[in-house]
């Protein structure tokens, strides 16, 4: 009986190396790890400031991976594998013959407890290791609250310059480092005055 027991045991572990070799393969493939910026607009508007806009810039976090349509299966297996995320249509309305479906993970808690301790223990095999491994050091830095800093929102904009694109976010550094906060605008006007 123990014998049966420890075979069943072994075929399990055997199917799940199988699916997380299936996955690290697959998002080596087709996934993203990203980090994007928005610069706010430079319209003030009077004397709000947007929540999360406080330096101007506001970084957002992603894990996705897209297939079209005749795919989707595969999104909603990598989905309910992590338990996490939710599975978006993207309609096309050009000459492909089939909508894009991206498989999203967005929420910081979901990314540390889930996505990124897998893909830590579970390494990916190409140039995306590298993207993974800029991508979890940031999320964790924004966990920590550091890009709501100037000084840690510009470790982090230095550090997505080396992932994906290798956009050069020089101009949005430079705004950092010649910005000064409103309130210390307001406080140096009535010094003056």
């Amino acid at each position: 009986m123990s014998t049966s027991n420890n075979a069943t045991s072994a075929e399990n572990q055997q199917e799940r190396l199988i699916k997380i070799g299936w996955i690290i393969g697959f998002v080596d493939g087709e996934g993203c790890f990203s980090l994007g910026v928005i610069k706010q607009s430079d319209k003030k508007e009077k004397d709000r400031i947007r929540r999360g806009y406080k330096l101007g810039i506001q970084v957002s976090h992603e894990f996705a991976v897209t297939q079209g349509e005749k795919s989707l299966k595969s999104l909603l297996y990598i989905k309910n594998f992590f338990g996490v995320g939710s599975v978006y249509i993207n309609k096309r309305h050009d000459n492909h013959k089939e909508h894009l479906y991206r498989y999203v993970v967005r929420k910081r808690k979901e990314l540390l407890d889930t996505i990124i301790p897998f893909f830590e223990r579970n390494h990916l095999q190409t140039a995306k290791k590298e993207d993974f491994r800029i991508f979890a050091h940031c999320v964790r830095l924004m966990n920590k609250g550091k890009h709501l800093k100037k000084k840690g929102l510009i470790s982090i904009l230095k550090k997505i310059e080396n992932m994906n694109h290798k956009k050069s976010k020089q101009h949005l550094i430079k705004i950092l480092r010649n910005q000064t906060p409103i309130r210390q605008k307001r406080k140096d006007r009535v010094q003056t005055a």
